[in-house]
């Protein structure tokens, strides 16, 4: 079994036991609903104790709850073609170069971590239709400036 083929059989069992995603990722717990839910789809792994509780859930052969707990290659193909994660692609594209602008500004010559990072999806009621609110909060990672000298800051960190 390839990892594609036990993304489409726990969505298959989703769908014939009528389960949410956030009722999944209860069952499962010990993390966030949303890297559960991306392991589920092949993006992230479990640790082993939650891999185990899936494929109890599932009901999955031990093969599969290893498969569950393996390191994924990770990603998409660019630009993707789902209309709806085009439309992160195209906020990034759009809304980048000033988010850049800003937390280099704010912290220095650096990256957000999309590593150590924490992000919250919830919903809030609007008269002109329901809004979807996105939380997404990164460790900052200063570039290092190997060879630096001694009038020269080692890291990226903002100036005062």
């Amino acid at each position: 079994m390839t990892r594609e083929q036990l993304t489409e059989k726990i969505r298959d069992i989703k769908r014939e036991r009528g389960w949410t995603w956030r009722f999944i990722a209860r069952e499962i717990g010990g993390m966030s609903e949303i890297l559960i839910v991306g392991a589920l789809l092949g993006q992230g792994k479990l640790v082993k104790p939650l891999a185990r509780k899936a494929a109890r859930l599932f009901g999955l052969a031990e093969s599969e709850e290893r498969m569950l707990n393996e390191t994924p290659c990770r990603g998409t193909s660019m630009p993707p073609t789902d209309p709806l994660l085009y439309r992160f692609h195209e906020l990034t594209m759009v809304n980048g170069p000033a988010l850049k602008a800003i937390i280099e500004e704010e912290f220095g010559d650096g990256i957000m971590s999309a590593i150590d990072f924490d992000m919250e999806i919830s919903r809030l009621a609007n008269r002109g239709g329901d809004r979807v609110k996105i939380v997404m909060s990164g460790k900052f990672l200063p570039y290092k400036y190997y060879g630096a000298t001694e009038e020269t800051p080692e890291y990226g960190f903002r100036e005062g």
